[in-house]
């Protein structure tokens, strides 16, 4: 009897560790919604996460740097690519195209259905951020 309660204990402890990756990753992959109402779909990509716009806008990437790209649609782009998780936050680059311009910028898990996504300049002195919702 000792045996068998060791061996569903052994069992129990493996599957939970087993499911602490999915977990992870579950946090953030998905489709989600931001208050404007685009949806985004957040994506595993090269070691970190990507986040792409697929739909609910019409808009057009007008304030790009680059004049070549400014008469593409915002669907279709990337808002952040290689966001790597540190601490309860995933840091990288977030890309605005409302204003052309790349910020420092934080995403941060709120619940299994929201996360709060922060744009800084001067070394995080100002920031900026919103919320969004899952959708799938």
């Amino acid at each position: 009897m000792k045996t068998v309660r060791l061996f569903i204990a052994a069992t129990t402890v493996a599957w939970v560790m087993a499911a602490v990756p999915v977990a992870q990753a579950a946090e953030l992959e998905g489709l989600w919604r931001t208050p404007k109402g685009w949806q985004v779909k957040i994506y595993k990509c090269g070691g970190g996460w990507c986040g792409r716009v697929m739909g609910g806008t019409t808009m057009r990437d007008a304030h790009n740097p680059n004049p070549a790209l400014r008469k593409r649609r915002v669907v279709g782009i990337d808002l952040f690519r290689g966001m790597r998780k540190q601490g309860k936050r995933y840091r990288g680059s977030l890309y605005n195209p409302k204003d052309g311009k790349t910020y420092t910028g934080t995403i941060e898990p709120l619940s299994t259905h929201k996360l709060k996504l922060s744009g800084c300049i001067l070394g995080g002195i100002i920031c900026k951020g919103q919320t969004w919702t899952r959708i799938r």
